[in-house]
């Protein structure tokens, strides 16, 4: 299987929270962002391959520069852009800001729950890292 190929206009929420903050990089609608504590808290692209890359807290809503606000949201269903398959579960991508499906994850990947499709253009939102890495 592949990182879903996300049309960042066609991103947006249908239900759940959201939160604005800010863009420690360029950043386009559709992806997994976590807060770096080492750079102002700012928020920039996840991946799975460092644990502190992987504590994502939510998906972005919007396109931003760095310094840029953002909206991320954290929960609730969202039209993600992309097809994808009712019943899939979807984590975090090694690919820095994708979404895989879990049977992508591969050895030292570290364990981030993005969401399950629930229909073929939409996820519901279920974000969670674990901090545990794939043997």
């Amino acid at each position: 299987m592949a990182d879903l190929s996300v049309t960042a206009a066609n991103v947006s929420k249908v239900t759940g929270n959201t939160a604005t903050v800010t863009a420690g990089a360029t950043l386009t609608a559709g992806m997994p962002v976590y807060k770096d504590t080492a750079d102002a808290n700012e928020h920039k692209a996840g991946d799975n391959d460092v644990a502190a890359s992987a504590e994502i807290e939510g998906v972005t809503l919007n396109g931003a520069s760095d310094g840029q606000p953002v909206e991320i949201q954290t929960d609730g269903t969202i039209a993600i852009g992309a097809t994808v398959t009712i019943g899939e579960t979807y984590v975090l991508s090694s690919t820095s800001g994708k979404i895989a499906p879990v049977g992508d994850l591969a050895s030292d990947d570290y364990v981030t729950h993005i969401g399950v499709g629930v229909t073929t253009a939409r996820i519901e939102l279920n974000i969670k890292a674990f901090g545990v890495q794939v043997p």
